[in-house]
């Protein structure tokens, strides 16, 4: 683990976590005063969620951005035997699905305030750079909510 924690430092990446309690995410943010993403993701099947979370959640500009400013949940929804989830996660994915994605979008992602508040969603797979995708969470961040 501390070596891969070394080699993302010395790529300029900076590790970021993917919590999958959405309650404790907001208590995180509203001690930081940080913003939260929320991806719902298909990891396993879903092909849009699998290109996002490589091509922008895993890019260097948004995991530097992510790491200093953003609280990060992921409800992950996979099919495949081998990457099912305990079922107490699965109770925290299906809450939070139940609150903001009633109607199954993979992938779905929300920029949400440290009172749950949706500020901005992206449905489907975002047709931008990972530097527009940041920009516009810097929008949100920059304008004080």
């Amino acid at each position: 683990m501390k070596f891969i924690f070394i080699t993302l430092i010395a790529l300029g990446l900076q590790p970021v976590t993917w919590l999958g309690n959405f309650k404790t995410a907001t208590e995180e943010a509203a001690k930081t005063h940080k913003l939260i993403i929320v991806n719902f993701s298909g990891s396993d099947w879903c092909g849009p969620c699998i290109r996002l979370r490589k091509e922008i959640l895993e890019s260097e500009n948004f995991t530097n951005y992510a790491a200093a400013n953003l609280i990060l949940v992921r409800a992950d929804f996979p099919r495949q035997k081998k990457n099912q989830l305990g079922k107490e996660q699965v109770k925290l994915n299906e809450a939070l699905a139940d609150r903001y994605n009633a109607d199954g979008k993979f992938p779905y992602t929300l920029l949400v305030d440290e009172n749950g508040k949706v500020l901005k969603s992206w449905d489907g797979y975002p047709d931008e750079s990972p530097e527009q995708f940041v920009n516009e969470i810097k929008a949100y961040a920059n304008n004080g909510r």
